[in-house]
């Protein structure tokens, strides 16, 4: 995170979890960056990377385990793609990744070599 802001950059989360859910994730992880909600999806939505879960697995994700419908605060079987963005102070994607994979997000390694090589630029 330090080298991250050593080359003037920040960090900002966006989760699918409803507001009241997402100050008490910072707290617990004690994350030293913006974590902001993105209620209903709204934002993922709006970029098309949103996907629903099929109804065959609905209870999975309504276990006690998971909780999607609580989590989120809705009843929409539906999570955002993992994403990551690089986005230059003029506003303009320097760099993006997205995947359908929940567990496949960008290393925080590679987002620094990414970083370096735009500070060159």
């Amino acid at each position: 995170m330090s080298k991250i802001k050593s080359l003037g950059a920040s960090i900002v989360a966006i989760t699918p979890e409803s507001p009241y859910r997402t100050l008490p994730t910072v707290e617990k992880n004690e994350l030293r960056f913006d974590v902001l909600s993105n209620q209903d999806n709204a934002v993922a939505r709006r970029f098309g990377l949103v996907f629903e879960f099929p109804e065959l697995v609905h209870g999975f994700y309504q276990s006690e385990r998971i909780n999607l419908p609580g989590t989120q605060g809705n009843e929409n079987f539906e999570r955002p793609m993992t994403e990551t963005y690089i986005i230059r102070s003029d506003g303009v994607v320097a760099h993006a990744h997205v995947d359908l994979d929940l567990t496949k997000r960008r290393d925080p390694h590679e987002v620094v070599v990414i970083l370096e090589a735009l500070t060159k630029i």
